[in-house]
């Protein structure tokens, strides 16, 4: 009877590793899978350029000009990619305390978010990043009061502005992106208003303040001064997600997203165990950038960890995966 019970539950019967053998046995049995469709590309269009400006803390990433950014969209729809993330990149001297490249129609971010949709029309879908952080001249997500504080009321207006420009400029999805409390709701009012109801919000639902933005600062030339945590998410807190997860539901988010993504893996989880909506997560410059330098260096295999990485998204329950490997990842997939 005990030699049965081995057979039947244990060694030597039981031998995983016999689901292990072959490349076809492992591809067979995967549990997880990262398709094409689930990966979406941050791009940077930068104003007043003529050329691509290689961002230097982040291997492989530009800052494109208006023409090279319509190529890289229709790479993306080629490569099969599920989305384009546009962040507008405008000239220093047009940035202002109160963002108005951001609102204005000939903003660059607006003027790329036309091109991008005459390009491609809806063969992917266009998404634009609903932030002040990069047209501000003081660097935050939000206008600043007498005393220099983010004045969340007085952002949500400038956010309700920028989601009807934005929607009107052929953005399919908004990235509310700014922790400002209230701003799904606000944005989805105001998108309403205007007859916009067939855009939807990508809430930034648990945005954290972490230390690996640094090359996103240089990529979309930041002007921050200071720091953003009190708005972004403190590090240490993993159910103060969970309210900001059920506040953004409650307003209309029609997508959800974790923000970075390795370091929180916890709380993508604790998502995914919540939500009915697609659930995004963003795999961020800091995150990027290690993987290329410790490749750079010889220390890693760069593709096994970049294929290790974005597997590791959608074991812990992403639908979408923000990456700028989304266009190469998307090729070899």
């Amino acid at each position: 009877m005990s030699s049965e019970r081995s057979a039947a539950g244990g060694f030597p019967g039981a031998r995983p590793r016999r689901l292990r053998t072959t490349p076809a046995m492992r591809r067979m049995v995967a549990e997880h899978r990262v398709h094409p469709a689930d990966l979406i590309l941050p791009v940077f269009v930068r104003d007043g350029i003529s050329e691509p400006v290689p961002v230097a803390s982040m291997p492989g990433v530009v800052q494109h000009t208006r023409e090279s950014l319509k190529e890289t969209a229709a790479e993306a729809v080629r490569a099969g990619l599920g989305g384009i993330m546009v962040f507008g990149v405008p000239k220093d001297e047009d940035k202002d305390a109160v963002g108005s490249c951001g609102t204005d129609p000939g903003g660059i971010l607006q003027v790329a978010l036309r091109d991008v949709r005459s390009e491609v029309g809806d063969d992917i879908v266009v998404m634009s990043d609903l932030c002040l952080d990069e047209t501000t001249d003081h660097g935050h997500c939000g206008v600043l009061d007498a005393d220099g504080r983010v004045d969340n009321d007085a952002t949500l207006e400038r956010y309700a502005e920028m989601a009807r420009v934005q929607a009107e400029a052929g953005a399919h999805v908004l990235g509310a992106s700014g922790m400002m409390d209230g701003q799904v709701g606000h944005a989805r009012r105001a998108l309403d208003a205007a007859g916009h109801e067939d855009v939807s919000i990508f809430g930034y639902t648990a945005k954290y303040a972490s230390a690996f933005y640094g090359p996103f600062r240089e990529a979309v030339g930041s002007s921050l001064q200071g720091d953003r945590r009190t708005y972004q998410q403190d590090p240490a807190n993993s159910r103060e997600s969970l309210r900001e997860l059920s506040l953004d539901l409650a307003e209309g988010a029609d997508m959800v997203m974790v923000k970075p993504g390795l370091p929180y893996l916890d709380v993508l989880r604790d998502f995914a165990e919540r939500v009915d909506v697609p659930l995004g997560v963003y795999h961020i410059s800091g995150e990027y950038a290690m993987v290329e330098a410790a490749a750079r260096n010889g220390w890693i295999d760069r593709d096994a960890a970049m294929m290790e990485t974005l597997t590791s998204f959608k074991r812990a329950g992403a639908d979408l995966i923000l990456t700028y490997w989304a266009l190469e990842a998307g090729r070899k997939l």
